[in-house]
């Protein structure tokens, strides 16, 4: 099983860091896909209320349950305290969407334990 398969099949609780409100964003889409799969999709994102019937929190430390997944919407230099928070916070598995790069912030949360896929 490669990385991918394994991340989205160990998880069930996905917390998605910079979810905009607008269904005409890729965040939205590809988070309001994950939930009809099953997965439960938890916005970051303090700017918003909601999204996708999601109370939405202002940063990681706010969300009020374990969270397996942190997936990234965010520009590849505003990643370090978003994985830091993730290191903080315990999750398992970061996911850095197409064109979020940030060698450093995965090398730091491979060294806490935490699986990560960037760029992909």
């Amino acid at each position: 099983m490669d990385l991918v398969d394994e991340q989205l099949q160990n998880s069930k609780t996905i917390a998605v860091v910079g979810l905009s409100g607008d269904p005409d964003r890729i965040s939205y889409r590809v988070s309001r896909y994950m939930q009809e799969q099953g997965y439960r999709i938890i916005p970051v994102n303090p700017i918003i209320e909601e999204a996708l019937g999601e109370k939405s929190y202002p940063d990681l430390k706010s969300v009020p349950e374990p969270i397996d997944m942190v997936n990234i919407f965010r520009r590849s230099e505003l990643v370090p305290p978003v994985v830091d928070e993730a290191i903080e916070v315990g999750v398992r598995y970061i996911w850095m969407q197409d064109g979020v790069i940030n060698p450093e912030s995965a090398a730091k949360a491979e060294a806490a334990g935490i699986q990560v896929i960037m760029d992909d």
